[in-house]
């Protein structure tokens, strides 16, 4: 493996690098998607990002100290051993909150970003369909990291990628490369949602169109690792059980929006550079519905959209002319 890249004697890690480079393509994802659109407000496509980054910062080493558990147990019966020394401490902390979980960073990002559009009271779905593609293209670039760091490997295979000795293997190993295995259907992910953009979804559906395909893919790649530090619970990982969770949670989200009661319907070939007829722009919020448009706070733009019947100036009328992203 290839943990570190040297550059003018200093270090750096790849993995670092890795998702350096994945925020970068990821933000340019979202810059493409938005350049053309009403809908949404630029700041809440600043400040999401930025409450997501300290949800999924949290989100990760949370979980991953419940794949610790049995060491938090042998701790706790060593408390005189932890606490004799700063040292001692600082290394039992380390090994419980060192590490990240990917599924514990993108249920606190998605918790910090549903927690911030409901206290700026805007709509959710919409910005999480714009940054859902993003999601799987970021994800993408950190399983490379993976690779270069030597983690997430897969078992020991006939054919695959050499693993140079690590932990208790005290020889090379050749293992499957499931993390660029999982990387490429990462980026398959992110090809269907980019296609499913421009067809006629509610708003939602997107993100929930990823949570259901990842936590497949995810399912079945933990049947095929060759790490042990990921928590076993009735024969399955921490990760299997949170993809369960993760599946269900996807088609609960797609019942409410086809299933159950919902208003909202309009998709994403009728908003691109314009404001649906009907709907009203709110600068905070981008284009909301009739309905939604008294829970928000008012501005300008809101009442003098409401006073008024006719949508806003359109640049073209010609569904052709719509920008295809």
């Amino acid at each position: 493996m290839y943990p570190y890249l040297h550059i003018l004697g200093k270090d750096f890690p790849m993995y670092g690098l890795c998702a350096l480079a994945g925020l970068f393509f990821a933000g340019f994802l979202v810059v493409l998607t938005v350049r053309k659109r009403r809908d949404y407000s630029k700041l809440h496509i600043i400040n999401i990002p930025l409450m997501a980054a300290i949800g999924a910062f949290l989100g990760a080493h949370i979980v991953y100290f419940f794949t610790r558990f049995d060491f938090l147990l042998s701790a706790l019966q060593k408390l005189d051993v932890v606490f004799a020394s700063w040292d001692n401490f600082y290394a039992v902390f380390s090994e419980l909150f060192g590490g990240m979980v990917f599924y514990g960073g993108l249920l606190g990002a998605i918790l910090a970003a549903f927690i911030y559009c409901k206290a700026a009271k805007v709509d959710f779905s919409l910005y999480a369909d714009i940054f859902a593609p993003a999601i799987p293209l970021f994800h993408a670039f950190g399983r490379v990291g993976c690779v270069f760091a030597g983690c997430c490997y897969g078992m020991e295979s006939s054919w695959g990628l050499p693993y140079p000795p690590h932990d208790d293997i005290t020889e090379t190993v050749v293992r499957l490369p499931l993390p660029l295995i999982e990387a490429g259907c990462n980026l398959l992910i992110m090809t269907a949602l980019l296609i499913l953009r421009n067809k006629h979804l509610k708003k939602g559906s997107l993100l929930a169109i990823y949570f259901i395909s990842y936590a497949v893919v995810r399912f079945i790649d933990e049947f095929f690792r060759g790490d042990e530090i990921r928590g076993i619970l009735f024969g399955l990982s921490t990760s299997q059980w949170i993809s369960i969770f993760v599946f269900f949670l996807g088609i609960f989200m797609l019942l409410r929006r086809y299933r159950f009661k919902s208003k909202d319907s309009f998709g994403y070939r009728v908003p691109f550079g314009e404001v649906p007829e009907g709907y009203v722009y709110n600068r905070y919020a981008g284009a909301v519905a009739p309905w939604e448009q008294y829970r928000l706070k008012k501005t300008p733009d809101t009442e003098e959209s409401s006073d008024s019947s006719e949508p806003p100036p359109q640049e073209s009328s010609n569904p052709s002319d719509e920008p295809q992203e």
